[in-house]
């Protein structure tokens, strides 16, 4: 008998358990937890449009840079990749980041539109040379830049790309301003870009990258400008015979993510995005300095010819006025700065 002694104590624990039981909700299930935490992670799909094509170095970094985002975020950030301008030219892109339509654009001197200091991205014979560019970018310098950058044109720079310096492509060789006369060219929609060629003796006029190989083709335009790479990958060596080695801009152009859509985000998954981003600058400058020897090879290959015949004191000194004129008193101050950056 005395095994039941027990029994009136362990009916009250139980009572007392059931009576404390009775305020809380009914133990759910694993899985249907597990599945509930899924649900309440926010997938988010960013859309990225740039001008260059799918061989370009610029797209492959994209691409991995979406590697990198997606391992680093365990998949809640996902990038879609649309090159080619197929969300619209650079100015468009941008335009439809601030419409929430777009994410993520490649944007450079362009942006001088919104940004008066994103223009000296792109100053005529500012850079000496690459690592010169480096020291500004990666300076006080750059850093003012991307500041304004954040405030006036709602872009956050995440990542950049140095360019080649820009060349001059044309059907005759130019290898002076005079041989610029009645030279009529295509420049990005940048004020500064208008001034300078044009004083220098050409006739330059605005046009988006997307459109430059039908304006060559059909004569619209005799020229443009712009590094190897975008040479190369435009396939100009099919409508173009020189490229004029004027080598008037060292540059740099930046991977931005709208303010907006960045700030959304949480610290763990801002410092991801940043952690993918500072990956991706060092495989696109492995890319950089692997593919861009070629670069000139292969335009040989199609046809082209370089003139290294190219007077760039001439063409410094014709462009300086048009410099001097257009940037304003603190652009203008800050070019001196450059050019001052050892």
């Amino acid at each position: 008998m005395k095994k039941f002694k027990f029994l009136p104590a362990v009916f009250a624990a139980m009572f007392v358990m059931s009576a404390c039981g009775s305020d809380q909700a009914s133990p759910v299930p694993e899985e249907n937890e597990a599945a509930a935490q899924e649900e309440a992670v926010e997938s988010i799909t960013w859309k990225f449009g740039h001008l260059a094509n799918e061989d370009h170095l610029w797209h492959k970094t994209a691409e991995r840079f979406g590697e990198l985002v997606s391992e680093k975020t365990n998949e809640q950030i996902q990038i879609e990749i649309y090159p080619n301008n197929q969300l619209g030219g650079e100015t468009d892109t941008i335009n439809s980041i601030k419409a929430g339509t777009a994410d993520l654009v490649i944007s450079g001197e362009t942006m001088a539109n919104w940004s008066p200091k994103a223009a000296l991205m792109a100053v005529p014979y500012a850079f000496r040379d690459e690592a010169h560019l480096v020291n500004v970018i990666e300076g006080e310098i750059g850093q003012g830049i991307e500041e304004e950058i954040i405030e006036k044109v709602g872009l956050t720079p995440l990542y950049y790309h140095t360019r080649a310096p820009r060349n001059l492509t044309s059907n005759s060789p130019i290898s002076t301003p005079e041989d610029l006369a009645g030279f009529r060219m295509r420049v990005p929609n940048v004020p500064l870009f208008l001034s300078v060629w044009e004083e220098a003796g050409a006739r330059p006029q605005v046009m988006d990258f997307n459109e430059v190989f039908t304006g060559l083709q059909q004569g619209v335009i005799d020229g443009q400008e712009n590094p190897l790479d975008l040479i190369h990958s435009a396939g100009f060596a099919e409508v173009q015979d020189y490229v004029n080695e004027t080598e008037h801009v060292y540059s740099w152009i930046y991977i931005l993510v709208g303010n907006e859509q960045f700030e959304k985000l949480s610290d763990e998954l801002k410092e991801a995005v940043m952690e993918a981003a500072e990956e991706a600058q060092v495989y696109g400058k492995e890319l950089f300095d692997t593919e861009f020897s070629n670069y000139r090879d292969e335009l040989i290959e199609r046809g082209m010819t370089f003139n290294n015949d190219v007077d760039q004191d001439a063409f410094r000194e014709a462009m300086l006025p048009a410099i001097q004129e257009s940037l304003t008193e603190e652009q203008y101050s800050l070019y001196e700065q450059i050019l001052e950056v050892q």
